[in-house]
């Protein structure tokens, strides 16, 4: 896999092995007719009680009944109401059992954690699906730039695009044919920059990402790829 792969993976990953999860919580089945007050009652049944139903459909794309089905997915994988870290890194592990997924689902885990508490909740679930499966392609870079951006200053380092780009190689690109070299993610990471850096200052700014990203046909054909996923 060249280095044009990578640098669409690099972007597209934050979607496309987000499928994982949703598998996992079969999220794919099809959407339940049931009556909503069956789920306003599981809802009171849990140790971490979600948002009401109407308040996370104001603040999302998704339809009542949409909800209803994410929810009952969500609830059957984790009665808690609450998902761990170590719960998201043993999921990628099911799905990338010749790769190390440990690193990769940090990363991710920390991107919908959004008050840094250590869990996930539904809401928290739920928000970061829906501008991964239907916000708008703006809406869909600044998630992805928030995930790159590990320390949360505002930029992206080399650094940090260097422990991303590693921990997705370790997870699948060093199982892809042909192999790639070890140094395949440092030379990513230069040309990442390369492209990126607008004013050569060493870091990559949410407008530079944005910008950048939205002139390549190839990433903004990769944003496409999940929106009908439910």
């Amino acid at each position: 896999m060249g280095l044009e792969g990578m640098e669409i993976i690099a972007i597209a990953v934050v979607m496309g092995l987000f499928i994982v999860v949703l598998k996992q919580f079969g999220i794919w089945e099809p959407l339940s007719m049931e009556d909503s007050s069956d789920s306003d009652l599981e809802l009171s049944m849990v140790r971490h009680q979600p948002e009401g139903l109407e308040q996370l459909q104001a603040q999302t794309q998704f339809t009542r009944k949409e909800l209803q089905s994410l929810y009952r997915g969500f609830k059957n994988e984790c009665p808690s109401g609450l998902v761990d870290e170590e719960t998201f890194k043993t999921i990628y592990s099911q799905f990338f059992p010749q790769g190390d997924a440990t690193t990769y689902a940090h990363f991710l885990f920390n991107a919908f954690d959004m008050d840094r508490n250590g869990s996930i909740r539904f809401e928290d679930f739920v928000l970061g699906l829906s501008v991964l499966l239907r916000g708008s392609v703006t809406e869909k870079l600044r998630w992805a730039f928030n995930l790159y951006d590990i320390n949360k200053d505002g930029y992206i380092t080399k650094e940090e695009m260097l422990a991303i780009m590693t921990s997705i190689y370790d997870m699948m690109g060093r199982y892809t044919l042909p192999s790639v070299r070890d140094d395949s993610p440092f030379e990513h990471v230069e040309k990442f920059f390369q492209k990126m850096d607008r004013n050569r200052d060493g870091v990559v700014t949410i407008d530079e990402f944005i910008e950048t990203c939205q002139k390549d046909e190839n990433i903004m054909a990769s944003m496409q790829l999940f929106e009908n996923v439910i």
